[in-house]
Parts: C-alpha cells; sequence; structure tokens
C-alpha cells in the first residue's frame, strides 16, 4: 500500500468523504431549517386589512380577530367632525397587506370634548381676552353685556348662558362664552355688600350682581397647600357703604376661618353702628 507523508490513499479517502458528508449534511440542515422557518413565520402568506376607521373599538376587533389580526390603540385626538370613540387612523392602512398575527396600530376620537383650564383674564382688554380664548378654541360671542366698571374696556367677568366662569375652571374646547365688559363708572350710588367669610370666586359674583368690582386683593399666606381654600377677613370699604356703579372693593384673605368669622363679626358691628 502506497503511503502519502504520514497518511495512506485510504485515510485520505476516509477524510474526504467525512468532509464532504458534513457539508451534504450542514447543507440539508440550513434548507430544512430555512424551510421550517418560513413555515413558521408564514412567510409569503399575508390577508388584507380591513377599513376599520369609523368604526368603535369593539365593532372592529372581532373584524380583524377574524383575520388573525390584533388591535392596539395608540393614541386618541379630538375632532367635532367624527363621531366619538371611534378609531381615525389605522396603520398599515385599509386594503394594504399584513402577515397573520400583526398589529394593527389605531387612533380614535376622544369619547369627549377636550378641557382647558380658564386662565385668569379679569382686567385685561377685551381684545386681548377675545386672542386668548380664540387661541385655546374656546368660541367668542361678537356680543358683549356691558357693566359700570372704574376701567373702561377692561373684561370684568366671562359667562357660558347665565353662569360666571371663574379662572382655574375647566371648559371644554368649541364652548361658546360671552365677555362682561367694563364701560366706566355709572352714576348711581349701590350699597356695599358683605363678602366677610366668603371666598373670592363667592364674592366676585356677588359684587358683580350689585354693579361692583373686585380692586386690590392681598394674601395673608402668600403661598398655600394646594386645595386650601381662603377666605375673606376684611373688606374696605366695609359693608353698607356707598359706592357709584363700578367702584371697586378691597379685600384681604386668610387660610385662617376662625379669622373670618372674627372679621364678619366686627364687620357687622361697624355695620349696626351705622343706625
Amino acid at each position: 500500500m502506497k503511503k502519502t507523508g504520514n497518511f495512506d490513499q485510504s485515510d485520505i479517502k476516509f477524510v474526504s468523504w467525512n468532509i464532504v458528508l458534513a457539508v451534504v449534511v450542514g447543507v440539508l440542515f440550513l434548507v430544512c431549517l430555512v424551510l421550517w422557518l418560513r413555515s413558521y413565520t408564514q412567510h409569503g402568506v399575508e390577508v388584507e386589512v380591513e377599513d376599520i376607521r369609523g368604526m368603535v373599538v369593539a365593532e372592529a376587533e372581532p373584524i380583524l380577530q377574524a383575520n388573525n389580526l390584533r388591535l392596539i390603540v395608540v393614541d386618541s385626538t379630538y375632532s367635532d367632525k367624527v363621531p366619538f370613540g371611534t378609531i381615525v387612523e389605522q396603520d398599515p392602512k385599509p386594503n394594504s397587506h399584513a402577515k397573520h398575527g400583526r398589529a394593527v396600530y389605531v387612533t380614535i376620537n376622544a369619547t369627549t370634548k377636550r378641557q382647558i383650564i380658564m386662565p385668569n383674564l379679569q382686567d385685561l382688554s377685551y381684545r386681548q381676552a377675545e386672542t386668548t380664548l380664540r387661541g385655546l378654541g374656546i368660541i367668542v360671542d361678537s356680543v358683549y353685556e356691558y357693566e359700570p366698571s372704574e376701567f373702561r374696556d377692561l373684561v370684568l367677568d366671562i359667562r357660558m348662558d347665565t353662569a360666571s366662569i371663574q379662572p382655574g375652571d375647566k371648559i371644554a374646547v368649541g364652548s361658546k362664552v360671552r365677555l362682561v365688559v367694563g364701560y366706566g363708572k355709572g352714576t348711581e350710588q349701590v350699597d356695599v355688600p358683605t363678602v366677610v367669610g366668603l371666598t373670592l370666586r363667592d364674592a366676585r359674583s356677588l359684587l358683580l350682581s350689585k354693579r361692583l368690582t373686585i380692586g386690590a386683593v392681598s394674601y395673608d399666606e402668600k403661598k398655600v397647600e394646594e386645595g386650601a381654600v381662603q377666605y375673606i377677613y376684611r373688606q374696605e370699604p366695609i359693608a353698607g357703604s356707598k359706592l357709584l356703579e363700578g367702584e371697586t372693593v378691597s379685600l384681604w384673605l386668610s387660610t385662617n376661618l376662625e379669622k373670618a368669622v372674627i372679621g364678619g363679626t366686627q364687620h357687622a358691628e361697624e355695620e349696626d353702628s351705622w343706625f
């Protein structure tokens, strides 16, 4: 038997056949792996994505599930041109194709109107107030209500229907409001009401009903805990005084309710002294 180096011919054939066999097995393994992956991932098998826009989620989910697709809500928006709670966008797009098990991502129209927090517009010019409100998506009535005021053309109040909207109140986008605008002092005298013990919100409404406005406001506590209520414990002029329509009443506030009660008692005694 012939020797070639340290190996004879039979050894070389054995090694060569093993290499060939390993290559063949490797190729077969790769082919089987590719075929299995194609089958497992359903390569090339797609379904048409239904148009689910305009439907609510409860309607759209069974339609997608029938084609082995999943629905996932990823965002919401607001439009008054489509029904609340309906799907306005979807990805993949309608009538496109997707693999089984694919997620369809949707954006829905909010179920309620978006709300904004009413800013403090009192004592701004009505033009500034209009611009601010329209920028927030609020409709401003072209008709104004006029009340006596120390200053002309400044906003005294904002009303929706007959209700007064105070700074910090929530209001739906698209709501229509009317501005109450000052036209200067009136010629008639009015009695100053008692506002001691009231909150600033309630005092503003009461004074406006008497055709008076709030003047300087002072706070005992510059910073208060969230949700803490501040009460009026002093007012100038005192209750029972006479003012011209449109004049102002200065107020002092504190979170100490007892202080407001004592202030109210003092004011009552001062009011009695008028008679």
